[in-house]
């Protein structure tokens, strides 16, 4: 190649040992090539020179030697992609929800496009069309990707990504919990809707919860939390927190079966379904901008209010702190107070003050 069609020079500093720079000729400008060695350096410059003659050139080079190790690689879609990510989840709540991903219109256009031939202008468009939960998901995609090797460097650089902004979130009241108890005519979701007020577990939690998981004789309740099984699987010294019941968790218990699941029916329902029954309740009272999953919030929030210890609110709520740990290591086990006794004791303290 020609000198002058070359874009770099090589230059080097003329302190002892220095390292050598590719000075931009039009302009002045160096970078280093971190290397004090003649010969590396100009091997460096001149594939610096090279990429700056024929980028397009350069790209289908580089294409071919990978599919030299990797025969799928100028194939291989975004569908492919998201199929292996289902394949790689066991069955549950997580695959269904990365099957339901792959069904995201948004993703259409890109679904049958090899990762190769596609460029940022698209993942943005997949964004752009999408949700909150399309830009989420699709981060996830482009990284599993890269993990796998299927991807050499991202297709839309992660800073390009448009930043995720959540809907705000707030907590059931409890008039609305109220009106949603004494509209429920099913005595198994009346319980469920009960349970979920009290104890401030996940839906799939609470459905999944069984008479055996209740000591009536130190009356506590002790549950695996769905999302902190694969961690204590992997430090069996870990244990879920113990907690104790008042009188109105009594209740919704001695209504259900002593043997056996809680919820015999509900434990078969998707979480999806089960939040649609729910929506659709809400939305016969009027009631708008909650989930099932507001009742997680709503106890963090009655909580607080009720100052009750943030130690036992968060491993109530299956949350990790620097103290609990500690005490797991010394395979010790955490008491949690009910808060609905815990709100009475405070009411009852407030009338005597």
């Amino acid at each position: 190649m020609e000198a002058g069609m070359n874009k770099y020079r090589l230059f080097k500093m003329n302190s002892r040992g220095g390292r050598y720079y590719a000075e931009e000729i039009a302009t002045g400008l160096r970078k280093s090539l971190k290397t004090p060695d003649r010969e590396a350096a100009e091997k460096l410059l001149h594939a610096m020179n090279e990429a700056s003659r024929n980028a397009q050139l350069n790209q289908l080079m580089g294409q071919a030697y990978m599919a030299g190790s990797d025969p799928l690689v100028m194939t291989r879609t975004w569908k492919d992609v998201i199929d292996s990510i289902i394949a790689s989840k066991k069955e549950g709540d997580t695959r269904h929800r990365w099957t339901s991903v792959g069904k995201d219109k948004a993703f259409k256009p890109i679904l049958n496009l090899p990762l190769l031939r596609t460029n940022g202008e698209q993942l943005l468009a997949v964004i752009n069309h999408g949700t909150v939960s399309t830009n989420v998901y699709l981060r996830r995609i482009q990284n599993y990707a890269l993990d796998m090797g299927w991807l050499s460097w991202p297709v839309l650089k992660p800073k390009l990504f448009p930043k995720v902004h959540y809907k705000p979130k707030r907590g059931i009241t409890a008039e609305e919990h109220q009106m949603i108890l004494e509209r429920e005519t099913n005595q198994e979701r009346r319980d469920f809707y009960e349970l979920c007020w009290l104890l401030g577990g996940s839906q799939g939690d609470i459905a999944s919860l069984n008479a055996e998981d209740v000591d009536w004789a130190d009356r506590l309740i002790c549950y695996n939390r769905r999302k902190l099984l694969q961690r204590m699987q992997d430090n069996p010294n870990l244990k879920p927190p113990m907690i104790k019941f008042g009188q109105k968790i009594e209740e919704v218990l001695k209504r259900r079966p002593a043997i056996g699941p809680l919820f015999p029916y509900l434990r078969t329902v998707r979480s999806s379904d089960r939040a649609t029954e729910f929506k659709q309740r809400c939305a016969g009272l009027g009631i708008t901008g909650v989930t099932l999953h507001s009742y997680r919030y709503a106890w963090a929030e009655r909580a607080r209010k009720a100052q009750y210890p943030r130690r036992s609110a968060e491993e109530a709520l299956g949350h990790q702190s620097a103290a609990v740990h500690r005490a797991y290591a010394k395979n010790a086990a955490v008491m949690i107070p009910s808060l609905d006794e815990w709100e009475a004791q405070r009411n009852i303290e407030s009338l005597k003050a």
